[in-house]
């Protein structure tokens, strides 16, 4: 019975240690800046705007929307492009005087979705504040999400790899010492 339980104590414990030496691996990519900046007063509109990572960034799961002073119109055009750690968009040439909101939804490398906003604003009025709005709408299509995502999560530390081969793993440790420690019960019982 000893035996037993020192080896379920060894598989507890060795669990244990691979756990917390996992921590890590808990820690997702959070948000680090954005061109341009969160808070900053344009005179001209940028022809991309960026945000900056903790983490590599996946390319083809990621979300960049560019929204106008009235809340509704898109102004952001073509592919969102991931490139290490920097996601971004091109920009059709902004409209009225205002503040812009960018809503960000993107997939870092080790799976986790991060989202959120940041803003900036237009202090003169951009080349397609002369169209009506529905000739900016039509020169950028408005994604499935309509309007920018919310400030999501900020995780502290950088991105790891998945979380999932680390529970594995305890898993499988904690199990091969229940094995062991049964074995060696019964060794202790017959001899």
């Amino acid at each position: 019975m000893r035996t037993t339980l020192r080896g379920a104590a060894v598989g507890l414990v060795a669990a244990l240690a691979l756990l917390l030496g996992a921590s890590p691996a808990f820690a997702h990519a959070e948000f680090e800046s954005s061109d341009p900046a969160d808070g900053a007063s344009l005179a001209t509109g940028p022809s991309r705007v960026s945000v900056t990572f903790s983490d590599t960034m996946q390319q083809g799961f990621n979300e960049l929307t560019v929204i106008g002073p009235d809340g509704k119109t898109h102004y952001e055009n073509g592919e969102v492009l991931a490139d290490g750690d920097t996601v971004s968009v091109a920009v059709n040439p902004l409209g009225p005087a205002g503040r812009y909101q960018v809503g960000y939804r993107v997939l870092s490398d080790d799976g986790h979705p991060v989202s959120g906003s940041i803003a900036f604003t237009l202090t003169a009025p951009g080349p397609a504040a002369a169209q009506p709005a529905s000739s900016a709408v039509a020169a950028a299509p408005a994604p499935a999400e309509a309007s920018p995502a919310p400030v999501a999560q900020q995780n502290n530390g950088s991105g790891g790899s998945p979380v999932w081969p680390w529970i594995v793993g305890a898993v499988v440790l904690v199990a091969a010492g229940v094995v062991v420690a049964m074995r060696l019960g019964r060794g202790g019982s017959e001899g």
